[in-house]
């Protein structure tokens, strides 16, 4: 693996419980080094830096994961995954982790569904009373 660029999340010492959190919810992940101050781990073969660095910065939502998802099933499993142990749901998709990271379990079918002239107002009607997608409810609108 060689991503030249990657992200590097800042917690306040909980950088190796949040590489663990992860690497049991993506597929192909794991923890390729940890020291006190610094864990880098892959989630789904994506180099990513967890850093100790104390407690001066906190998540927000300028900045989120996108998952993508094709089916329902995914859907769910990343959904329930990440709100589990004090994870907050919110609309259109969104969520953020027990860590405080915010991150968008989207459909991949979306974009196509919305961009259907005939039925991209219903659609987004239907999703923007959502928080997680259901891709059923998607297509059916």
């Amino acid at each position: 693996m060689t991503n030249r660029i990657y992200p590097c999340l800042w917690f306040d010492g909980q950088a190796q419980a949040a590489a663990k959190f992860y690497c049991t919810i993506f597929k192909n992940s794991k923890i390729t080094s940890d020291n006190q101050m610094v864990v880098t781990f892959e989630l789904d073969g994506k180099k990513f830096m967890g850093l100790n660095g104390g407690p001066n910065f906190k998540f927000n939502e300028a900045v989120s994961f996108v998952v993508d998802c094709e089916t329902q099933e995914e859907i769910d499993h990343y959904w329930n995954s990440l709100t589990a142990d004090g994870g907050q749901e919110s609309n259109c998709g969104w969520l953020k982790d027990k860590f405080g990271i915010s991150w968008q379990i989207v459909p991949t079918v979306l974009p196509k569904l919305l961009s259907d002239p005939t039925k991209a107002q219903k659609v987004m009607e239907v999703y923007m009373g959502m928080k997680k997608f259901d891709i059923k409810a998607l297509e059916n609108a």
